[in-house]
């Protein structure tokens, strides 16, 4: 008997099981129908069973599998969905094939277009190029993922995409460098402190020679980074009330971080005690502290110290993972 307990409880954990929910007028959903879900929908796919990793862009999503197989659905219509055709919308996860010869490790999603990272350290891109957002030196679109040839003889760790600009995490030896392309007219590329429409080609993005990068983000038309010893990192268009910053700028604060997410007009950073920050809006109530939206509007000397604010009715609780939506945050909560 208590091995049938035992062994029931390898099969739940085994039976992994993927739901969603929300707009579904794209398909995005996955669940073969081009409606909204008010309540979790059961993704009936057997393919998904053993996914390692969602990207939700503006409406596709990217499943990355734990053997290194990637699958998407959702609004393909500038080629995003990478499966070598222009489509206006997929039903249901479909493998992208044309990747099927490479380990991928890494996924993200912006609005109209993908990119993929192998574990060779090849980088993978497709979708909208009109912003030069897929870093090809043009601005055309692909409708399959093509290797981004800037990188050919570098390792890339990791990609971020925003609304129509990427960011690329370049592990070169011990020191690891970011890159930006596409669309940079508020500020979000981080390689000039000069106003930018575009650039089609990675660009090097000098702030951070003395820092060792470890983490990327990008959402929206804003850029964050984190560094190896816990320093926030942003640049893009200034969150609401604040303007824009062309190069990134190190958050004032003597907290260390070890992950953040950027939504539209917001960011959440956590720190290594388990504690949630967050920098920007109070919009939809993003922020939940009923003090901070009634307080006096006024421009702070350092607003970059002073728009940084623990986010209330969490005391006592240590937070494990945060994710943030373009106005949404969620938080996974762990044992103290």
């Amino acid at each position: 008997m208590e091995e049938e307990k035992k062994a029931e409880k390898r099969d739940n954990k085994n039976d992994q099981r993927i739901w969603s929910w929300g707009a579904g007028t794209e398909g995005q959903l996955g669940t073969n129908k081009l409606q909204d879900e008010h309540l979790p929908q059961l993704i009936h796919q057997p393919s998904l069973s053993s996914v390692s990793d969602l990207a939700c862009g503006g409406a596709h999503v990217i499943a990355l599998t734990s053997g290194g197989k990637v699958m998407s659905w959702g609004r393909g219509n500038s080629g995003q969905l990478g499966h070598g055709e222009v489509v206006s919308n997929s039903l249901y996860p479909k493998i992208v094939t044309s990747l099927n010869a490479y380990f991928i490790t890494h996924v993200s999603a912006g609005w109209s277009h993908s990119a993929f990272v192998s574990d060779s350290g090849c980088l993978f891109t497709c979708g909208d190029g009109s912003f030069g957002q897929l870093g090809h030196g043009d601005y055309t679109s692909h409708c399959t993922p093509l290797k981004v040839s800037f990188f050919a003889n570098q390792h890339v760790a990791q990609v971020a995409c925003g609304m129509r600009h990427s960011l690329v995490l370049l592990k070169d030896g011990s020191q690891n460098q970011v890159y930006g392309f596409g669309s940079g007219k508020r500020g979000q590329l981080g390689v000039s402190k000069d106003k930018i429409k575009s650039i089609n080609l990675p660009q090097v993005i000098s702030a951070f020679e003395d820092a060792e990068i470890v983490q990327i983000a990008a959402n929206g038309d804003h850029s964050a980074s984190l560094s190896v010893d816990g320093h926030l990192y942003t640049w893009g268009r200034g969150f609401k009330g604040f303007e824009d910053v062309h190069s990134p700028q190190c958050l004032n604060s003597s907290l260390n971080f070890s992950k953040a997410t950027l939504g539209w007009n917001h960011a959440l950073a956590l720190t290594g005690e388990g504690e949630v920050y967050m920098l920007g809006g109070n919009h939809l109530g993003v922020l939940s502290d009923h003090q901070s939206i009634n307080r006096p509007k006024q421009i702070p000397v350092d607003f970059r110290e002073a728009n940084l604010e623990k986010v209330p009715g969490l005391d006592g609780i240590k937070i494990a993972d945060i994710a943030t939506g373009s106005e949404h945050s969620i938080i996974v909560t762990g044992k103290m």
